[in-house]
C-alpha cells in the first residue's frame, strides 16, 4: 500500500489511514505494527523450532537415516546433512534479498515461510533408511538444503520488515521481538523432543515419534502464511514504490553488484556486528550441551535443561533489553555485551568447569545475559545500516555470509581447536575474539537509535507527533 499524504486538518483519528505521511513524517499504525511483529516473530520462531528439534533428536535421525552400526558416523551424517543447509544460505540470501528490494519485503517473507514450512514438512514425510536405502538420506538432504535457501532471506527479511514499520522511537523494543521469537522457537522444538524421549519408548520414537515435532511445522507454516498474506507492504517500500511512479519511471533494478560495492563498508560493519553476535549465540545455545557432555563428562539431560532455563531467562529479559536500547542508543549496549564478553568469558568458562550444577548455571546465565545484548540490539541495528532501496539485499548477502563463515562452523572450529591444543578453555578465548572485533565494529558504526532510518523520513505513532516533528523542522517554526 502505498504512503497517503495526512492534510494537516486530518487529526481525527477516524480520519487517520492505515499508514500515511504528513510533510515527509510517517504516521504508523499501531495494530498494523503489531501484526507485521507477529507475523515476522512466527517464522523466525518456526526456523528455530526445526532447529531445536534437529539439534535434541540426532541421535534418532542418525538411526532412521544412516544405519552404518557406528554411532558416531550416524551422529556425524546428520549433523553433515544440517550442516548443508548453513552452506547453501548465503545462496538463499544472494536470491531473496535483491528480490526483496524489488518486488517487496511481504511477498518474499510470504515464499519464504512457504519454503521452510514445506522442507520441515517434508522431512516428516520421508521413508526411513530400511524402506528406500539410500534414496532416504538424499531426500533428508534435499529437505535441508530447501530449508536453508529459504532461511537465507528469512532473517534479514523479517528484521527489515520489523525496523521499516516499526516507530523510530520503539524499533528496537518491537525488534527483540524477532529473537523472542527465535527463543521460543528453540525452547518449543526442544522441550517438545524432550518430552517425546520420557514418554516414548525407544523403539516407538525411532518407528514413528520422531515423524510428530516435523510435522507440527505444516499448520505452524499455514498461521504464518496467513499472517504474512494479511499484512501490507511497508511504509519504506512503499515510499520508494510511489516515488517512481511520481517521477513516471519504473523503479531501476539493482545489481548484485551494487549491493555489495556500493554498501562494502556499511557490509563490513554487518559483518563484523554479526560475527560476535552469532559466535556466542551458537557457542551458548548448541555448542554448550556439547561441551559439558563430552569434554566435562556431564550427565547429557540436565545440561540440555540448564540450557533450556537459561533460554527462558533471556526471553524474560529481551523485550526490557529491546526497550533499553530505545532509551540509551544501540551502540553502549552492545559495547558492553562485547565488553562483557571479553573481561567474563574466561571466569564464566571456569566456573561452568567447577561442575556443580549452581556454577554451571551461574556461568551459563552469565553468558546467557551477556548474549541479550546482542538478540536486543541486532533486529533494529542491522537494518539501519542500509538505505531503503538495498536494505533486504545488502543485509541478507551480509547477514548470511558471516553467520554461514563464523557463526554455524563455531562448534566445529572449537571442536578442533580443542583436540589441536588440548586446551578446554578455547570456547571463552574463542569468544573473547569475536568481542574484539564486535567492539572494532561498534567503535565505527552510527548510532541510529530514535533516528529514522536511511532513505526514509521519521516515522511517529499519531498524526500529532507528525504535526510536532514538522513544526520543530521547519526553517520559519511553522
Amino acid at each position: 500500500m502505498s504512503a497517503t499524504a495526512i492534510a494537516p486538518s486530518e487529526t481525527g483519528a477516524a480520519a487517520r489511514p492505515r499508514h500515511g505521511t504528513a510533510q515527509d513524517v510517517t504516521v504508523t499504525d499501531p495494530a498494523m505494527v503489531k501484526r507485521a511483529v507477529k507475523a515476522a516473530a512466527l517464522g523466525n520462531a518456526m526456523e528455530w523450532f526445526d532447529f531445536g528439534v534437529y539439534s535434541y533428536i540426532a541421535v534418532t535421525l542418525g538411526k532412521v537415516f544412516f544405519p552404518s552400526g557406528n554411532p558416531t558416523a550416524q551422529l556425524l551424517s546428520t549433523f553433515g546433512a544440517f550442516a548443508a543447509a548453513f552452506l547453501i544460505r548465503p545462496l538463499g540470501g544472494m536470491v531473496f534479498g535483491p528480490l526483496g528490494d524489488r518486488v517487496g519485503r511481504q511477498k518474499v517473507l510470504a515464499l519464504t515461510m512457504i519454503m521452510m514450512a514445506a522442507g520441515t514438512f517434508a522431512i516428516g514425510l520421508i521413508p526411513s533408511y530400511a524402506t528406500i536405502g539410500v534414496w532416504a538420506p538424499i531426500m533428508l538432504l534435499l529437505a535441508r538444503l530447501v530449508q536453508g535457501f529459504s532461511t537465507g532471506g528469512e532473517y534479514a527479511g523479517a528484521s527489515t520488515f520489523i525496523a521499516e514499520y516499526a516507530p523510530d522511537k520503539k524499533r528496537g523494543f518491537l525488534g527483540s521481538w524477532l529473537e523472542f521469537g527465535t527463543l521460543a522457537g528453540y525452547i518449543g522444538g526442544a522441550g517438545l523432543v524432550t518430552l517425546m524421549t520420557a514418554l516414548l519408548s525407544s523403539d516407538d520414537l525411532l518407528s514413528w515419534g520422531w515423524r510428530i515435532p516435523f510435522l507440527i511445522a505444516g499448520p505452524m507454516g499455514l498461521i504464518g502464511l496467513y499472517l504474512r498474506m494479511k499484512l501490507e507492504e511497508t511504509p519504506a517500500f512503499a515510499a520508494e514504490l510511489e516515488k517512481a511512479h511520481k517521477n513516471e519511471q519504473t523503479r531501476a533494478k539493482v545489481r548484485l553488484r551494487d549491493m555489495v560495492t556500493g554498501q562494502w563498508k556499511a557490509l563490513l560493519l554487518c559483518m563484523g556486528l554479526v560475527l560476535v553476535f552469532n559466535v556466542t549465540d551458537y557457542m551458548l545455545l548448541s555448542y554448550m550441551p556439547s561441551y559439558l557432555t563430552s569434554e566435562l563428562k556431564y550427565d547429557e539431560t540436565h545440561g540440555l535443561l540448564v540450557i533450556l532455563a537459561v533460554m527462558a531467562l533471556m526471553m524474560c529479559v529481551q523485550p526490557f533489553a529491546g526497550a533499553l536500547t530505545d532509551r540509551v542508543g544501540r551502540r553502549p549496549v552492545i559495547a558492553a555485551g562485547c565488553a562483557g564478553f571479553f573481561l567474563l568469558s574466561v571466569p564464566a568458562l571456569l566456573l561452568i568447569r567447577e561442575g556443580s550444577l549452581w556454577a554451571i548455571a551461574l556461568g551459563l546465565g552469565a553468558l546467557g545475559l551477556l548474549l541479550v545484548c546482542f538478540t536486543a540490539s541486532m533486529p533494529s541495528t542491522l537494518p539501519a545500516l542500509f538505505p531503503t532501496k538495498v536494505r533486504y539485499g545488502s543485509l541478507s548477502i551480509g547477514f548470511n555470509i558471516s553467520v554461514s563463515i563464523f557463526g554455524g562452523t563455531t562448534p566445529l572450529v572449537v571442536t578442533a581447536l580443542i583436540g589441536a591444543t588440548g586446551d578446554k578453555m578455547m570456547p571463552a578465548y574463542y569468544m573473547m575474539a569475536a568481542a574484539v572485533i564486535g567492539g572494532i565494529a561498534v567503535w565505527f558504526m552510527t548510532e541510529s537509535a530514535r533516528a529514522p532510518l536511511p532513505g526514509s523520513p521519521p516515522a511517529v505513532e499519531t498524526e500529532r507527533e507528525a504535526m510536532a516533528l514538522r513544526r520543530t523542522s521547519s526553517p520559519s517554526g511553522d
